[in-house]
């Protein structure tokens, strides 16, 4: 793809609330992930993590995005990572897969338990190392991505949590919880009783 999917981030991650580098130039570099397959097979799904190696320590970023052969409408701009041709299925408008139906809904599966992360790379491939810790009841929960991972999240993990690894520049590894199920909050419409 070009521009490659790391190059679209390094533009886009900097202007994130949740970004915490100091430079508005970051050296991404790809250090982990899986895919999830759409049922419907009309949008690409993978959950990226990239490591901004500029920033001491680095910081790890899983990205969940979707890629889609069309506009995504009624999301907001910043939803938008970029485009990239492809040399088979051309341009593809990639998303920020917390904005993207699909993405959202496959997450929320694979956090009940009801499907199967895949490799990143192989098709048809299970990825044995992402785990789901305690399968989470699903109508009453969403899924939340944790933009900025701590590896030593692992240990207090409950159910609900979605653990990966990535690597470091330095070549070790880290493993850490990138989504969780967190209990849907209900807002009320009614007026308050005086």
């Amino acid at each position: 793809m070009t521009p490659t999917k790391p190059e679209l981030l390094t533009g886009w991650l900097p202007k994130q609330s949740w970004y915490v580098g100091d430079t508005e130039a970051p050296e991404l570099v790809k250090a982990g992930g899986f895919r999830l397959d759409d049922p419907e097979g009309a949008v690409g799904i993978e959950f990226m993590v990239v490591v901004d190696a500029t920033a001491q320590p680095p910081v790890a970023y899983p990205v969940p995005m979707g890629y889609r052969g069309a506009v995504l409408e009624g999301v907001p701009d910043e939803a938008l990572i970029g485009t990239s041709e492809h040399g088979v299925l051309g341009t593809r408008w990639i998303y920020d897969g917390v904005h993207d139906p699909v993405v959202m809904a496959q997450l929320h599966a694979l956090l009940r338990g009801e499907t199967e992360p895949q490799h990143q790379s192989r098709s048809d491939t299970p990825d044995p190392t992402v785990a789901v810790h305690g399968i989470g009841p699903g109508d009453a929960f969403d899924v939340q991505v944790n933009r900025v991972p701590r590896p030593e999240e692992v240990a207090q993990s409950s159910s609900g949590r979605l653990v990966a690894g990535w690597a470091r520049p330095n070549g070790t590894t880290a493993r850490g919880v990138l989504a969780d199920l967190v209990e849907r909050r209900i807002v009320s419409l009614g007026h308050e009783a005086r």
